[in-house]
């Protein structure tokens, strides 16, 4: 989570206008990169201090910071559908216009001069998106909300894991100073499917067998992600027998096929109950010295 505005400046939140002005001009001094050469640490500050005051800089942004109607980022609370979370890389938003933008760069160009070095790289936005297992199978096309109201395309790619990171380049926040843009990072969320467990490149699925088809043999119908499949049971197929189906597994990385499916063939009896089926069963028990279906 974004670090607190006024924390960074080092002011309280009944601080003037004025006073969080002077306090940027003293940060900003200290940590710029012009005077912080290959410091990392410093330009890493400076960009915090610049996003700080990208907020509080501007009083209609501080103004609904403080009602809590956008973020320590100036980005609108997250919409129910997309979750944006810290921004890792890059200039604040706003930085690139409007007046708390344009403020900030005259403070520095007071500073250091019209030709101090004020490019910088925009921020990364960090969305999380969930889709169906199903979709992330074949791959798709969704539609983003960007916190600034806009849409953008983004194409899921058949095969994506649950976790992976989707990048659009050039599609975060607008660099300071005629930087370039940051990326729109996309985590992928995985909805689970319940006829189908995944296991690296491979399915397992649990199918119902009738015990006619597991003792005789038969072929039954078997779900999988590209469509249902008939199966060949053989004769005499007991619970938690395994039937592969090679190739009907999950797509692997990189365009190499698809793993393969893995059926776990599960023995039910009729419903409702067969008289004659217990009746034969029994027959059939005492012929073989079994003990079955004894009442207490």
């Amino acid at each position: 989570m974004s670090a607190d505005p006024y924390a960074i400046l080092g002011v309280p939140r009944t601080a003037s206008q004025e006073e969080i002005r002077k306090a940027y001009r003293a940060l900003a001094k200290k940590y710029h990169p012009d005077l912080n050469p290959a410091n990392r640490e410093a330009e890493a500050k400076f960009k915090e201090i610049a996003n700080a005051y990208a907020i509080l800089g501007d009083p209609e942004k501080r103004a609904r910071f403080d009602r809590g109607e956008i973020d320590a980022e100036g980005q609108e609370r997250p919409r129910p559908e997309y979750f944006y979370r810290d921004f890792a890389h890059g200039a604040g938003a706003g930085m690139g216009g409007g007046e708390a933008g344009f403020d900030a760069e005259e403070i520095l160009a007071e500073l250091f001069g019209r030709g101090a070095r004020l490019r910088m790289r925009g921020q990364d936005i960090h969305a999380q998106i969930e889709i169906p297992f199903i979709e992330a199978y074949h791959g798709g096309v969704r539609q983003l909300a960007l916190p600034d109201g806009g849409k953008v395309e983004v194409k899921i790619p058949a095969g994506v894991r649950n976790g992976e990171i989707l990048r659009l380049r050039g599609k975060g926040m607008p660099g300071l100073g005629g930087g370039p843009p940051g990326d729109l990072l996309i985590e992928v969320a995985v909805a689970p499917d319940p006829r189908f467990t995944l296991k690296g490149d491979d399915i397992y699925i649990d199918q119902a067998v009738p015990l006619a088809e597991a003792v005789l043999g038969g072929r039954i119908q078997v779900p999988t992600p590209s469509g249902a499949v008939m199966v060949r049971v053989p004769p005499w197929s007991s619970s938690g027998t395994v039937l592969r189906l090679r190739g009907k597994g999950y797509p692997k990385r990189g365009g190499g096929g698809h793993g393969d499916a893995y059926v776990t063939l599960r023995i039910t009896l009729p419903t409702p109950p067969d008289p004659e089926l217990e009746s034969l069963l029994r027959r059939w028990a005492e012929a073989h010295g079994e003990k079955a279906g004894k009442e207490a």
